[in-house]
């Protein structure tokens, strides 16, 4: 007994044939993902300043923004370091009058307020940081005059500001006559320290 045979002209089809000759990825529409080509930002798009694959844009940040501009107002700087000293040298001269005796620290914190405060107002300009020294030192000299007047008011039954306004001469002579070299080590303390603190500030 035969078996049926296929009419001639039937067309075989023994597998399964993809579009495209096999190509897994032939059949896909124009604009849809492609093949993985092993670059994770292939599909990224420039970034804002042209180049392709910055970092920001790849992960949801935005692009880094230019460095802000440097303060330089030494005007206003000037003017700050100048209030600072007068401000700072008051508070010298009450505590040192208070205790009667004078403090290094003190001294040292006149000149790092006086500084720190002029460049960060006036900014990066190199006069401010010479400024500051020189007021520092202008500082603490009038605070140790204050703390003279100050300790000076009890002897003589005398306000202290009465003594400071009216008989600068006698406190700036007491000042020349009682001075040693603790007072001025605290004159270069307070400019070393104004000094340095502007620079750090700026």
């Amino acid at each position: 007994m035969s078996q049926p045979v296929p009419p001639p002209n039937q067309p075989q089809q023994p597998y399964d044939v993809q579009p495209g000759g096999g190509n897994p990825f032939a059949g896909q529409q124009p604009g849809r993902p492609g093949a993985p080509t092993g670059n994770p930002f292939a599909d990224q798009q420039p970034g804002p300043y042209g180049q392709p694959g910055q970092p920001g844009a790849a992960f949801g940040g935005a692009p880094l923004s230019p460095p802000a501009p440097a303060r330089d107002n030494l005007g206003l700087g000037l003017l700050t370091a100048v209030v600072t000293a007068l401000v700072a040298a008051f508070l010298y001269g009450v505590i040192a009058g208070a205790i009667e005796r004078e403090v290094g620290y003190i001294a040292i914190g006149v000149g790092l307020l006086v500084g720190f405060a002029a460049s960060k107002v006036g900014g990066q300009n190199p006069v401010l940081p010479v400024v500051s020294a020189v007021l520092s030192v202008g500082a603490v000299y009038l605070g140790q005059l204050v703390g003279i007047s100050i300790i000076l008011s009890d002897l003589v039954h005398q306000s202290a500001s009465s003594l400071f306004l009216d008989r600068f001469d006698v406190l700036t002579k007491a000042w020349s006559e009682a001075a040693d070299f603790k007072s001025y080590l605290f004159l270069l303390l307070g400019a070393v320290a104004a000094f340095g603190g502007a620079k750090k500030a700026a």
